[in-house]
């Protein structure tokens, strides 16, 4: 008996090819981060905070885990698993790392905007403030990696009430900053339709004084919630490349992949694939009286 599975693949990108949402969707979203001159995430490795004043050497290093190796690795895991996905860029990672976004697109992985830098966000930014800062990181990414971005994820997930529409107005084809709704559709802005699709709520820097497997034990139980139970979902698998990226947590990706492979009916698209598809289909948000009637 034929195998019903929609892995992403060149042959199957463009998903189903009627309005019906395939029995699970699984995207998968990678995150290449730096922060601004001598900043460090807030969630860096040092058990104790630094000195007032002093440079969190440390912290900035291990930023920079993802671009120099965290990044390549996670997507030679999805790469064996047959699978492709997602990276969002800040632009300053961009030119920090170049060869690796050059590489991304060879790989056959789309890039996605991501501000310029991590900690530089879009809340409290004034309308044109926001215009340019989201120009300026698209503009940047195009330039090293050859190709306009299709989507954009904001650092933190912070937008404002004009982010679509600015999003919208530059020609993007999908935004990923709604934690709001469970399923991708087609959101409305002054400037014509953008793809909304929504981000995780679970992402691999969650279990950071952790255990890498309780990360791989929460996707594990959720992909099997949705696939008995709430056909036509969709799950954002999240990593960053200087966290997730390590071996330790992407074992469990690979571990993951590898258990959701052994299912059928499952499709694995790129953003810009998963918005194409609801574009073509026209799909709007499913009111939850109808998503949960039984």
């Amino acid at each position: 008996m034929a195998r019903k599975t929609l892995f992403m693949t060149r042959p199957t990108a463009a998903g189903p090819q009627t309005a019906a949402f395939p029995r699970t969707t699984v995207v998968l979203t990678f995150l290449m981060e730096n922060w601004s001159e001598g900043k460090a995430p807030p969630y860096s490795p040092m058990t104790s905070p630094p000195k007032p004043g002093a440079v969190d050497r440390a912290g900035i290093l291990w930023a920079n885990y993802g671009g120099q190796s965290g990044i390549a690795r996670l997507m030679r895991i999805a790469g064996q698993h047959g699978v492709s996905g997602t990276v969002c860029i800040n632009a300053r990672s961009a030119e920090l790392f170049p060869q690796t976004v050059k590489h991304i697109v060879a790989s056959g992985f789309e890039i996605g905007g991501h501000n310029y830098m991590q900690d530089e966000v879009l809340s409290g930014l004034s309308e044109p403030e926001e215009r340019a800062l989201i120009q300026k990181s698209l503009r940047i990414l195009t330039e090293i990696s050859g190709q306009r971005p299709t989507g954009w994820l904001s650092s933190v997930i912070a937008t404002t009430d004009k982010t679509a529409d600015l999003l919208a107005e530059e020609g993007l084809l999908w935004h990923g900053d709604y934690n709001d709704i469970d399923q991708p559709h087609q959101v409305k802005t002054r400037s014509g339709s953008i793809v909304a699709i929504p981000h995780s709520d679970y992402a691999d820097n969650r279990v950071l004084r952790g255990a890498p497997d309780d990360w791989f034990n929460c996707y594990k139980d959720m992909f099997d919630y949705l696939y008995r139970k709430e056909p036509g979902s969709l799950i954002n698998i999240t990593m960053h490349g200087n966290f997730g990226g390590r071996p330790l947590m992407a074992a469990q990706l690979d571990k993951l992949l590898t258990y959701i492979r052994a299912h059928d009916e499952v499709w694995m698209p790129r953003h810009d694939e998963l918005a194409n598809w609801v574009n073509k289909h026209s799909v709007q948000e499913t009111p939850f009286t109808q998503r949960f009637a039984a």
